[in-house]
């Protein structure tokens, strides 16, 4: 899948399955919790959905619950799988392992810096929103550019699909969500000239087919 310097390469963007952490509504950051079932399930849907698809390669989080989602979706093509910590969640210090009604009791103003998503605030041990975007944003251009004129696949994390959503679109760090990001959700996004450019957002038909046979290994 060659292509000139400065050719588009195609990213496909999958949030990691599910965790039980994210079942609980706990704050994961840099924390490594595993898949659950349905995580790992998931994973194997969003692998079958891209199965025809071309990667030249799949990068992730070495984070496991990305890595394990993006090493089903590597298998089923046959593509390498790089791990990748520039992909890593954004890193939460303190509030780590906490839900938001703990944070909000513990932590009453450094809780509200975060609810307002105040660019320069990071909890503490944790990275500001600023530097996780920028972060978020040069790790991807800079593997996009690896592959010019050609495909990748990249597994990571509800943040990290957050920034490279506003990137795309041009939408300031501090506007409320509005778009999805859902686990194991498909994401499409185009980079080139040293930008991203949205493509599609929040494919989950894959995880919306059929009733899910809970006997299944």
């Amino acid at each position: 899948m060659g292509g000139g310097h400065d050719a588009a390469t195609r990213i496909v963007a999958i949030r990691h399955g599910e965790t039980d952490w994210n079942v609980g509504a706990r704050i994961q950051g840099h924390t490594d919790v595993a898949l659950n079932a349905t995580g790992h399930w998931q994973a194997r849907r969003a692998a079958q959905a891209l199965a025809d698809e071309a990667f030249d390669a799949v990068y992730a989080s070495d984070l496991r619950r990305a890595a394990d989602t993006a090493a089903a979706l590597a298998a089923v093509r046959g593509a390498p799988l790089h791990l990748h910590p520039g992909l890593r969640e954004r890193a939460f210090g303190v509030f780590e392992g906490l839900s938001f009604d703990e944070i909000g009791r513990r932590w009453p103003e450094q809780a509200q810096a975060w609810r307002r998503r105040e660019p320069h605030f990071g909890p503490d041990g944790g990275e500001t929103l600023s530097a996780f975007y920028a972060r978020c944003v040069a790790t991807v251009l800079e593997l996009a550019a690896r592959h010019p004129g050609g495909q990748i696949a990249i597994v990571t994390h509800g943040g990290v699909l957050d920034c490279l959503y506003r990137a795309a679109t041009r939408i300031e760090l501090q506007a409320p969500r509005t778009w999805q990001v859902a686990n194991a959700g498909i994401n499409r996004l185009l980079a080139a000239g040293g930008a991203l450019t949205l493509v599609g957002w929040a494919d989950t038909a894959h995880l919306e087919r059929g009733a899910r046979d809970e006997t299944a290994a």
